[in-house]
C-alpha cells in the first residue's frame, strides 16, 4: 500500500512520451546540422529562395522576415509573415532553403485554402485555452470531491490539444511534399541536394508525429487518472 501512494503507474506514459520526444528532437538536430554544412551548388539563401517559391505562387502580400533562433521558423496566417531563423534567412545551405521553402509551403497551402490548414487555424484558440486550463479544472474537480462536470471539461479541452497535433499532422506533410516539388522541378537544387532537403524534412515532421504520441498519452493518463480514483 505504502509503494501504490507513492508511485503512479501512469508515469509510465509520460515517460513514453518524453522519450519519443526526445529521439525525434535528436534525430531533427542531427539532419539539420549534417545538411547545414552542406551548401547549394547554387548558393542561393533561405531568404532568397523563399522570395523566388513566393514569387512565382503569384503570392505578393506575405512578408519575409530574419527572427532569432535556430529552427523557429514559421508561417503566421494572421500577419501574413513568413519568418525564417539565423540557421536559414542567410544561409545557402541545403538544410536552410529546405527549410525555407517547407514554410513557403504553409503560405501557398494558406493562399490556396487548404482544408486541413484551415482547420488547424481555427483549432489554435480552443487548443491554446485547452493546454493552459485543463489541468487547473481537473484538478479543481478533484479537490471539489470529484466533480465530475469539471473534471469532464479539463479532459475535453485537453482533447482539443490532441486534435491539434492530429491536424497539424498532414498539414506539415503536406507543406514538405510541396516544397520538395517545387525545389526539384524549378531547379533551385539539384536531385541530389533535393534528396539531403527530403531527409532534413522527414526528419522534422517526425518531430510531429512525437508530439501527437505525447500528447495522446496524456490524454489517455488524465482519462485513467480521473476514472480510477479508487
Amino acid at each position: 500500500m505504502p509503494f501504490y501512494y507513492y508511485f503512479d503507474p501512469t508515469y509510465i506514459l509520460i515517460i513514453i512520451g518524453i522519450v519519443i520526444s526526445l529521439i525525434a528532437q535528436a534525430g531533427v538536430n542531427s539532419s539539420f546540422r549534417k545538411y547545414s554544412q552542406v551548401k547549394s551548388r547554387r548558393q542561393i539563401t533561405g531568404a532568397q529562395a523563399a522570395d523566388i517559391i513566393l514569387r512565382n505562387a503569384g503570392i505578393r502580400d506575405v512578408t519575409i522576415n530574419h527572427i532569432r533562433g535556430d529552427l523557429t521558423d514559421n508561417y503566421s496566417p494572421r500577419d501574413l509573415t513568413l519568418n525564417l531563423s539565423d540557421s536559414v534567412f542567410n544561409n545557402s545551405s541545403v538544410a536552410a532553403i529546405g527549410v525555407a521553402a517547407h514554410e513557403c509551403g504553409h503560405a501557398i497551402q494558406d493562399a490556396e485554402g487548404y482544408v486541413p490548414i484551415r482547420i488547424r487555424n481555427a483549432i489554435v484558440p480552443v487548443a491554446n485555452i485547452g493546454a493552459t486550463i485543463s489541468w487547473p479544472l481537473i484538478i479543481i474537480g478533484i479537490i471539489a470531491g470529484w466533480y465530475q462536470p469539471l473534471i469532464t471539461a479539463g479532459i475535453l479541452l485537453f482533447s482539443a490539444v490532441v486534435l491539434f497535433h492530429l491536424v497539424t499532422l498532414p498539414v506539415e506533410i503536406n507543406a514538405s511534399r510541396r516544397a520538395l516539388r517545387i525545389l526539384s522541378d524549378s531547379g533551385m537544387l539539384y536531385e541530389e541536394e533535393v534528396t539531403g532537403a527530403s531527409k532534413v524534412l522527414k526528419a522534422a515532421a517526425m518531430t510531429y508525429v512525437a508530439a501527437l504520441a505525447s500528447s495522446a498519452l496524456q490524454l489517455l493518463r488524465l482519462i485513467l487518472l480521473t476514472r480510477n480514483r479508487d
